[in-house]
């Protein structure tokens, strides 16, 4: 196992266990706050296109995949696909966009789907 390997197997033990892992730093930032910073990142980005987004309490088949607790969903239909975040409700009143019953269905996308679909939006 390596050094890495051994590193996640220990976080996921940790998060297993009921432990929150946010604290866990990089020596720079802890988890919890690369987490708010995605989320601010997110919402901005998702407010400074209001045209495309959207904010949903409902995933598309509620029945069978209902929200987590606490949390709803946001997106933004770029050129290239639509991108969307779980965000705590907590940051419902933030996000400036239209809500929609319930969330596009989740057809899958990778890392790299969601670099490209951003990019789209300055093309």
């Amino acid at each position: 196992m390596t050094n890495i390997e051994g590193v996640n197997k220990a976080i996921q033990t940790l998060r297993n266990a009921g432990i929150s892992v946010k604290e866990i730093s990089d020596g720079h930032h802890t988890f919890g706050q690369y987490i708010e910073m995605r989320n601010c990142y997110f919402i901005e980005l998702c407010n400074a296109y209001p045209e495309l987004s959207w904010k949903s309490r409902n995933h598309f088949n509620e029945e069978e995949d209902p929200m987590f607790n606490d949390d709803f969903i946001a997106g933004i239909n770029t050129p290239a696909g639509t991108v969307s975040q779980h965000l705590k409700m907590i940051h419902w009143d933030e996000l400036r966009v239209r809500e929609i019953d319930r969330a596009p269905k989740y057809v899958g996308y990778t890392e790299e789907d969601i670099k490209i679909r951003i990019r789209s939006l300055s093309k």
